[in-house]
């Protein structure tokens, strides 16, 4: 995969708020399942990519809860609030074959299988129902991420996903 390297970080989350007085913090994850950004060590918090270990971690309602190593208290809990949460791209298990990791995709051109260029993947986002493809080109395009239906093909080796889409649309 072109210009990505196990040093590449990836956005797992970010720590949404503080909870209680001993230092702990609200994290929204963006892992499936939720817990599941509790299983990668270290994190990298900030853009500084400061290297921290978790603690502790447990589901709370419907959120996380986490205490980092040497966050002992609200007020250096507080300190990070609104910090991404990232690991490095090695840290990732290979995804399993028509799966993708978001920021595989971002960079990549997008044609249409008629040969029309679309610009290239900006950003993805969820909707709940599926993931949305942003495509910057002469205009912003929001095309769902529907394997089989609107994406035909993705190619790394090319650069390029291949989608059933109308142009002027």
């Amino acid at each position: 995969m072109a210009g990505l390297t196990d040093a590449s970080r990836v956005v797992l989350g970010r720590i949404a708020g503080v909870f209680g007085v001993k230092g702990w913090v609200k994290v929204m994850s963006e892992t499936e399942p939720r817990e599941a950004i509790l299983d990668y060590r270290p994190w990298l918090i900030g853009p500084d990519a400061v290297s921290c270990r978790v603690a502790e971690g447990k589901r709370h309602g419907k959120g996380l809860i986490v205490r980092l190593e040497g966050c002992e208290d609200r007020d250096r809990a507080a300190e990070l609030v609104g910090k991404e949460i990232a690991v490095t791209r090695g840290q990732l298990p290979p995804p399993q074959p028509d799966e993708f990791y978001w920021i595989d995709l971002e960079g990549l051109a997008v044609h249409t299988i008629e040969g029309v260029g679309l610009g290239r993947v900006e950003r993805l986002f969820s909707t709940g129902v599926n993931d949305v493809l942003v495509v910057q080109g002469e205009r912003e395009r929001l095309l769902p991420f529907a394997w089989g239906d609107v994406v035909k093909d993705v190619d790394f080796e090319l650069g390029r996903i291949l989608v059933d889409w109308d142009p002027d649309f």
